[in-house]
């Protein structure tokens, strides 16, 4: 049937004679639809092509930019494209005075609880996302401050807390109190990282060390094979491996059955192409084998490792330091985190690694990144004493019936200090 709106109507006051030549018929339907009977004599195009609009005036552009993304939810069928937007702008800012503007440190992590953790001067401070309260854990004092690294446990109930003193402390995050205190480092604790009941720690001392806080001789493990200090720690999402990154420029990955043994254990592999420090360290979600680092001002370059046999894949000179790195669980893209000279964040198609957005809005060098439990938000903290916090990864369909209820307490925060 055809649906005729006003600038069709006058198709129902002159029918077409069924009893027509078709040159007849042919006039009279473009007469009728085309207001010109002659239209296919002139060889005219019923559609004209015309060159692309003007840009807009400065100051009307949007804020936000569309790409096309795949649904690669488990299950599904056949992807389908949709439209995505990536604000280039954060969605709220936070002050974070007296936050280290140390490379080798990791001050920032958001835990399962939905809690993010940052380590202010001598002070670590929780800001709970969901309700937008803050809680002072834990101070230390001048003698064994500063804090130099936070990572929440996986029960997302205890947080450890690496020290300037070597000593690394446990705390329950629910009744603010110290568990325990572990011993074994000789100079600043740097890097931590859970895999299960064990945490790993890496330290000015060049070694790393295996804890199991279930147990009295809370030591495991032990790993000395970097020359100078142990700066990025991450464990594989398996459990398997565990990769660590070093000031001597050395990026590493151990087996678990051997970082598990009591003596000095062995490297699975010792991987060597990056020329400045490896902090930035990021497993991929939906390739069990593929790790990502990242290099410091004399290198600048992402790496990609096939952890199986240890050869690097792929490297991508991003013309600056490269301080921190976060794989998307939804979408195959890679955020990075950048000192000098642009302090941006970069977020990568993978493999192609062409640049989807560039994020700016930071004045210093973006040291610290942790992602959200749903995976859609990024929060950074940067030399510049501030917190910001990046819907990069998209927006699930479950929060967007409740963002005019957050809307009102989230846009309170957008100035607040976390302290």
């Amino acid at each position: 049937m055809l649906v005729l709106g006003k600038e069709n109507s006058q198709l129902q006051q002159q029918p077409l004679r069924s009893d027509c030549s078709q040159e007849e018929y042919k006039k009279q339907l473009a007469e009728n639809l085309l207001r010109d009977a002659n239209i296919f004599q002139k060889k005219s195009r019923i559609l004209a092509f015309k060159s692309k609009p003007p840009p807009p005036p400065e100051g009307f552009e949007r804020e936000s930019r569309l790409l096309y993304s795949e649904n690669t939810a488990p299950g599904a069928s056949k992807p389908r494209r949709m439209f995505r937007q990536i604000p280039q702008a954060p969605e709220r800012t936070l002050d974070a005075p007296e936050i280290l503007d140390d490379y080798y440190l990791n001050l920032l992590d958001w835990g399962t609880n939905n809690i993010l953790a940052v380590a202010l001067g001598h002070t670590v401070y929780l800001w709970n996302a969901t309700t937008g309260g803050i809680e002072e854990l834990m101070q230390v004092s001048e003698d064994d401050g500063p804090v130099t690294s936070v990572s929440w446990a996986p029960d997302g109930k205890h947080i450890s807390v690496g020290l300037n003193n070597a000593d690394v402390q446990l705390w329950d995050a629910f009744s603010l109190r110290q568990v325990r205190s572990l011993k074994a480092h000789t100079a600043r604790v740097g890097s931590l990282a859970w895999n299960g009941p064990i945490l790993s720690t890496g330290g000015r001392d060049n070694v790393i060390f295996n804890h199991d806080v279930r147990i009295r001789e809370h030591v495991t493990g032990k790993m000395a094979a970097h020359q100078q200090e142990v700066c990025g720690l991450k464990w594989s999402p398996s459990g398997q491996q565990l990769a660590s990154g070093g000031n001597d420029n050395l990026l590493y990955v151990w087996d678990a059955a051997a970082a598990a043994s009591r003596g000095n254990s062995t490297y699975l592999h010792r991987l060597d192409e990056h020329q400045a420090a490896v902090k930035a360290l990021a497993w991929c979600p939906f390739q069990s084998n593929l790790l990502a680092s990242g290099g410091g001002t004399a290198d600048r370059c992402i790496k990609f490792w096939n952890t199986h046999t240890g050869a690097c894949i792929q490297s991508v000179d991003t013309a600056s330091q490269v301080c921190a790195l976060q794989w998307s669980k939804h979408e195959r893209e890679l955020l990075s985190s950048h000192g000098f000279s642009q302090n941006q964040l970069i977020l990568w198609k993978y493999p192609s690694m062409v640049k989807m957005a560039e994020l700016t809005g930071h004045t210093s060098r973006v040291l610290h990144m942790a992602q959200s439990p749903d995976g859609y938000t990024v929060a950074s903290a940067a030399g510049d004493e501030t917190l910001r916090f990046w819907q990069v990864f998209g927006t699930p369909d479950t929060t967007k019936a409740t963002a005019v209820r957050t809307k009102a307490s989230s846009s309170a925060l957008n100035s607040r200090c976390i302290r």
